[in-house]
């Protein structure tokens, strides 16, 4: 059976970096970002140079052809981080977001699934963490700096698109993944004996294997329809971690998400240093 076409945004950036080795195994792969280098400066190997914030969509187009799934990891970063500078770069990062959904669904793309972030409910973390209100669902949406609200407004275009209400009612389906913390480093970053830190780097814990189900999963699975009919989803990207703020229990029953790792029990000796700073024993 030949293997499914994929294509992959900001295929040299961290996000995509932690997929990849997964996403190469199982798919036919096609690369895109505006570098062909990583972070560390390493040649990522396959990427093809393109400009996703370029309007004219003719110049990408082609990389579309065929496929059967888009994993959109790209974003537009700025150096400079003045509050208008952090607000333009957002315009920016929802231009180019709605260039890759149209240049996906003109492509008759079947499905793309987009790497959103935690941060899209920024606004109720800390009253989540300090236990004032419920755990954060996926349809909670109110951040308090300018990154999350341009992934508030980064779903929601995909929420437009998998409408089909636009498109000439020819939906494309998509999944919005808010990824929480990617990094084997946060419970050791955080200051010793600092609880409230070090539950929160503990409840936004993903493996790389966990994230890397989360996005197949939602790539292969047949049906994504939400309530109403619309192949329209938003997942926490978390793994099973016992601290969790954030609900995983819609990828679980619509995609059969089964986080295999949790931060607990990977971060342990972390967190008995971080208890005994603390003063708690036993």
């Amino acid at each position: 059976m030949p293997k499914r076409k994929v294509v992959v945004t900001g295929a040299s950036g961290t996000i995509a970096g932690v997929l990849l080795p997964a996403l190469r195994e199982r798919y036919d792969l096609t690369l895109l970002d505006a570098r062909e280098t990583d972070r560390d400066g390493k040649a990522v190997a396959g990427v093809q140079i393109v400009n996703l914030l370029d309007q004219d969509r003719d110049s990408y187009r082609r990389y579309f052809a065929g496929a059967d799934a888009v994993a959109h990891c790209a974003y537009y970063r700025v150096d400079d981080q003045g509050e208008d500078a952090r607000f333009a770069s957002e315009l920016e990062n929802l231009q180019l977001t709605y260039n890759v959904y149209q240049a996906a669904w003109e492509a008759r793309v079947r499905r793309l699934v987009a790497a959103s972030t935690n941060h899209a409910a920024d606004f109720y973390e800390p009253y989540a963490l300090d236990g004032e209100s419920p755990m954060v669902t996926p349809d909670m949406n109110a951040s308090d700096n300018w990154y999350g609200w341009g992934k508030i407004a980064f779903e929601q275009i995909g929420q437009v698109f998998a409408s089909g209400v636009t498109h000439g009612g020819r939906p494309l389906e998509n999944v919005q993944i808010r990824i929480g913390g990617p990094r084997e480093t946060d419970v050791e970053d955080a200051p010793l004996g600092d609880l409230r830190r070090m539950r929160r780097a503990l409840a936004v814990y993903i493996s790389q294997r966990d994230m890397s189900q989360l996005f197949i999963k939602s790539i292969e699975t047949e049906d994504i329809r939400d309530d109403f009919g619309v192949p329209f989803q938003i997942f926490y990207g978390i793994s099973a971690n016992p601290h969790a703020i954030w609900s995983i229990a819609n990828a679980r029953g619509t995609i059969g998400y089964a986080p295999q790792d949790n931060a607990e029990e990977r971060f342990f000796e972390a967190i008995q240093a971080h208890m005994r700073a603390a003063g708690i024993t036993g």
